[in-house]
């Protein structure tokens, strides 16, 4: 599992936890888990009473009633989530600037070959710990007993793992059609180096939500890879301006992360912990592993079926549909698997209201997201990063729909290792994988990268989606009286679409001259109006009809200053 301190800046404005980054741009609106009698907004907190005041090392210690636990727990992840949020945006505002300026410096082809050398730092990233930094949050006891072992077994692992894809890169660029991308691959892996060096750091930072520091650290390395790659790439760099800039960065945050982690850096060796480690690590770590396969195996066949440059477009396509789980989700992730864990500490209804508190908030969120995404797709391509990366545009419609598994999937993965049932999350994604290899082949081989993006859709709806319902089911989460809650976020989605389309036909053409390829439909000048009629009209439709009216008039009335009332 790939820390907090370990993003991998695609240069696109998304990341390498957007494409995993610890399980595939996880969510879980754990911060929403604070309301305690009726939903409220992410973080809230407001259970009735009081509840135990949090025990060491995070730990929720009273005892109360599940609500309060709730409650309890959720002011802590509500305020974990604040200050990850702040510094996701911070982070992704950085990364989408520079990932503009990089689409002009450099061609289809250098995005081709980064993103070979991102699958494969991807699949190493969630292997290479052993499930360490989960484990150290997850911990049932004094994070100080356990941190010499774990630091010893994360550096063994991430160096072991570093030797053995430094042989394997040739080959592995060769299967994914680029051989050039050899050392790209070589330079690129290396942060797992620095992964295991932070790993148990930046674990007990999570476990105690000391996510203000988490959020400072990362920001510092998100400008140190700002700076270093549109240097390189102004310069003639290519494909290496990604792979320095990231490795930069990474060197920093991971500097921050010991410093500000207040544990004394020491190793040793404790056979009794060790095992406990790897009980709990070692299936997590294939669970994650098998997700580093399922999020990266598209790179690998689009690239060895239709070469670097269809690659390097699909890239940005997957890229953009990326952002809410690279934004949201990995602010989310730094907050639910503590969160989880500190209430499945404590009994079972206490996991499974959180669960029933957080899931309508989360789709709430990234339907309208998506239906925007999926209906306005051209435009974004055509506004953001110009003529040139047109083919995009189709890709981005599709993935759109994997947005939403994503997040879902994510969602009920922290779930599943907060609970301790980390051998679930194995059967969970190698069903996926099955299912989603053959897909993105086939695809792949029958409509190009449109063909992947299908593919990838499928498999998440089809397979996926029904996989975790089932796992979670197992694992006595009661996701039953979830689907009430969900009709309205639906029917909104539905009607938020047609509307979008409606003004997106109305407006196209309005402004400027026509975008050749994939955007056909789109102009040049219209996309920007396209985006803020078509997608304000359909974010506007979307609120009428997901969120109530009583919730909307509590908005209002917060909005508008006392006097002015």
């Amino acid at each position: 599992m790939s820390g907090p301190s370990h993003e991998t800046d695609d240069g696109t404005g998304s990341a390498d936890s957007a494409r995993a980054a610890d399980s595939v741009g996880a969510a879980g609106s754990v911060g929403a888990v604070g309301s305690a009698g009726s939903v409220g907004s992410v973080g809230e907190a407001g259970s009735a009473g009081s509840a135990g005041e949090a025990g060491p090392d995070g730990g929720a210690g009273g005892a109360g009633t599940a609500g309060e636990q709730v409650g309890t727990i959720g002011r802590k992840a509500g305020r974990g989530l604040r200050w990850s949020l702040l510094g996701n945006l911070g982070t992704k505002a950085t990364t989408f600037v520079m990932g503009l300026v990089l689409a002009r410096l450099l061609v289809p082809e250098d995005f081709g070959l980064y993103a070979i050398a991102l699958a494969a730092t991807t699949f190493v990233m969630h292997v290479n710990d052993v499930g360490i930094i989960a484990a150290t949050v997850q911990w049932r006891g004094r994070v100080e007993e356990m941190a010499p072992t774990a630091t010893v077994m994360a550096v063994a692992f991430s160096t072991g793992m570093y030797g053995i894809f430094w042989v394997v890169a040739p080959y592995f660029a060769e299967l994914a059609g680029s051989a050039e991308a050899t050392p790209v691959v070589r330079l690129l892996t290396a942060i797992i180096l620095i992964d295991g060096i932070t790993a148990v750091r930046a674990g007990s930072l999570m476990r105690g939500f000391g996510h203000d520091r988490l959020t400072k650290a990362n920001i510092a390395g998100s400008l140190v890879n700002a700076g270093v790659a549109v240097t390189l790439a102004a310069n003639g760099a290519g494909a290496y301006s990604f792979a320095v800039g990231q490795v930069a960065a990474n060197t920093v945050t991971g500097a921050l992360v010991l410093a500000w982690a207040g544990l004394p850096f020491r190793l040793g060796f404790d056979r009794e912990v060790a095992v406990r480690l790897l009980r709990f690590g070692a299936p997590l770590a294939l669970g994650l592993g098998i997700e580093a396969v399922l999020m990266n195996a598209d790179y690998v066949i689009v690239g060895a079926v239709l070469g670097p440059v269809a690659l390097g477009f699909y890239l940005l396509a997957f890229n953009v549909s990326s952002w809410v789980p690279s934004v949201i989700g990995t602010a989310l992730r730094y907050v639910t698997v503590p969160s989880f864990s500190r209430l499945a500490e404590q009994r079972p209804e206490s996991l499974s209201l959180g669960v029933q508190r957080s899931v309508p908030l989360l789709v709430a969120f990234v339907l309208p997201v998506a239906v925007v995404t999926a209906t306005l797709a051209p435009a974004i391509v055509a506004f953001l990063y110009g003529e040139k990366w047109a083919p995009a545009a189709g890709v981005l419609s599709l993935l759109a729909v994997l947005m939403v598994v994503r997040m879902l999937t994510s969602l009920a993965f922290d779930i599943l290792t907060s609970a301790g049932a980390t051998r679930a999350t194995v059967w969970m994604n190698l069903g996926w994988a099955v299912a989603l290899v053959p897909a993105l082949w086939a695809g792949t081989h029958w409509y190009g990268i449109r063909g992947a993006a299908i593919g990838h859709a499928l498999a998440g709806v089809l397979v996926a989606l029904p996989m975790a319902a089932w796992a979670l089911s197992r694992a006595g989460v009661r996701l039953a009286p979830v689907l009430p809650a969900l009709v309205r976020p639906l029917l909104g989605a539905a009607v938020a679409a047609a509307v979008t389309v409606t003004l997106a036909d109305l407006t196209s053409g309005l402004v400027g001259g026509p975008v050749s390829g994939p955007v056909s439909g789109v102009t040049a000048g219209s996309a920007l109006v396209q985006l803020c009629v078509a997608g304000g009209g359909g974010l506007l439709a979307y609120l009428l009809i997901a969120v109530p009216a009583a919730r909307l008039k509590q908005f209002g009335a917060r909005a508008v200053p006392a006097r002015a009332r």
